[in-house]
């Protein structure tokens, strides 16, 4: 059917039901989808027990899940080997399992101070946006964060990192020019708050600012909002903060209660945040927790985030 056809049969279906009484209709429904994060499996990943390969078999198969984001660290050495891609990627479409994105950990810091390190840590991710493209993914995460900007923030030492100011114009460059790369490819560079500045939201979104770049983002995750040891920023002031540039979302559990409720973080007041800001697209389990085993607690958070959906729509 033409979409002019389609919006004739509809208005005649819909009687005397007004345009603006259809669209407040659908804006009150609000969805989103599921999807697995691979860390949440991580020790088995790392026993041996569960191979990377095997991944969206995993997701599909014990979860029901048909949407996956992979972790660079289960196939370090793997982001320029056509045929193990190759193998990935068809076991994932073989099952029907989309690739969503890849996390890229232990690449260089993007807002190094040092040019040349800066530069190297930009390069050093091309290869994974390059596999992302191969794989059908629409981004990779990154990290925009140096690794002594605490130092700064404790002492008021800022020698090694620049500023608080500084470090947000040091991760814009990085990020900006990864993003380009990525943006030749069609894929998004976007950013998790994964500790140091990273985890403070204003300082984040500062950078988002800066960068301005359509296809540079954020993913926010539910509980990756501790600085450093015993400093937390808000959790929900963060993701009020960070929402409105994200292309994922996080979903981190690590304990629940008697009735499923993740005991650290508020599902249903986090979801309305980031519903509230537009967003329907994939939330990606990521627990991380040791009071049940990963399958229980992917179940866990799976349950929690279906029941927030059903009380939302």
């Amino acid at each position: 059917m033409k979409r002019r056809d389609f919006l004739k049969t509809t208005f005649v279906l819909a009687g005397g039901m007004s345009v603006p009484t259809l669209i407040s209709c659908k804006h009150k429904t609000m969805n989103f989808d599921i999807s697995l994060a691979e860390w949440s499996l991580h020790r088995a990943l790392y026993s041996g027990e569960i191979d990377h390969l095997d991944f969206p078999k995993v997701a599909k198969e014990n979860f029901g899940i048909d949407a996956v984001e992979y972790v660079n660290s289960f196939f370090f050495d793997k982001a320029e080997d056509g045929s193990y891609l190759k193998e990935m990627k068809n076991r994932a479409d073989d099952l029907g399992v989309s690739s969503l994105l890849i996390m890229c950990d232990n690449e260089g810091s993007l807002g190094d101070p040092d040019n040349e390190k800066r530069k190297e840590a930009v390069e050093n991710h091309y290869k994974w946006h390059e596999a992302a493209k191969y794989l059908g993914c629409h981004s990779i995460r990154v990290n925009a964060y140096l690794t002594e900007s605490l130092h700064g923030l404790e002492t008021g030492d800022y020698s090694k990192t620049g500023s608080y100011k500084d470090q947000v114009s040091l991760a814009a460059d990085g990020l900006r020019k990864l993003t380009e790369f990525g943006a030749t490819l069609g894929t998004n560079t976007i950013v998790e708050n994964h500790g140091g500045l990273s985890s403070d939201g204003k300082w984040l979104a500062a950078v988002m600012e800066a960068v301005d770049h359509p296809k540079c983002g954020t993913l926010p995750d539910f509980g990756n909002f501790r600085i450093e040891g015993d400093r937390w920023y808000d959790r929900y002031q963060g993701m009020e903060e960070l929402m409105p540039y994200a292309k994922a979302v996080s979903a981190k559990s690590h304990e629940f209660d008697a009735g499923g409720n993740e005991v650290r973080t508020d599902y249903l007041r986090m979801m309305k945040i980031v519903l509230s800001h537009g967003y329907n697209g994939y939330v990606g389990i990521e627990y991380e927790g040791n009071k049940v085993d990963a399958y229980k607690g992917i179940e866990l958070t799976k349950a929690l985030l279906e029941k927030v959906r059903d009380q939302l729509s």
